[in-house]
């Protein structure tokens, strides 16, 4: 039968491994696991992003007009997003602001290139009650984003 110091051993050691593999620098169970569930929200920001490439490599492939690569990352106050594509895209910045507009989100710096290629980089919120930047769900502004994108691509076919 295993003792109780073994079990404490054996998740000491786990916790140590967890503890290196996510960089983490804390010492408590409880900041590592913090830590690691940090980590693997970053890591599937980037699959998610990296798939996106992908899919955008294999659409500038098949010689259609590329989609463009959305990148949401949430700040402790807001959001950073940046939209990306090889292409001018006419009309839509209307349509990822309509987007913002439905989630409630304001645009509080953003920057926008569209003369040879679109490149939007923005920072937004969602003010409260009491005038305070309130946390966003950047997989929300991202999917939010990304249905706008396609509208936009549909409107664009129809035209």
């Amino acid at each position: 039968m295993v003792s109780r110091e073994q079990k404490r051993a054996a998740m000491y050691k786990k916790l140590q491994l967890l503890r290196s593999v996510t960089n983490s620098h804390a010492h408590s169970k409880t900041s590592i696991i913090l830590d690691a569930s940090k980590y693997i929200e970053e890591l599937k920001q980037k699959v998610e992003q990296l798939n996106q490439e992908v899919a955008m490599a294999q659409n500038s492939s098949n010689e259609q007009i590329p989609m463009p690569v959305v990148r949401v990352e949430a700040k402790e106050k807001g959001f950073l997003i940046n939209v990306l594509t090889e292409s001018s895209c006419p009309g839509l910045l209307v349509f990822i602001l309509e987007a913002f507009e439905e989630l409630g989100l304001d645009v509080l710096q953003a920057r926008v290139s569209c003369s040879s290629s679109f490149h939007l980089e923005a920072i937004g919120g969602k003010e409260n009650t009491q005038g305070l930047v309130e946390h966003v769900d950047a997989q929300v502004v991202k999917q939010a984003v990304l249905r706008a994108i396609e509208n936009w691509n549909e409107s664009s076919e129809q035209e």
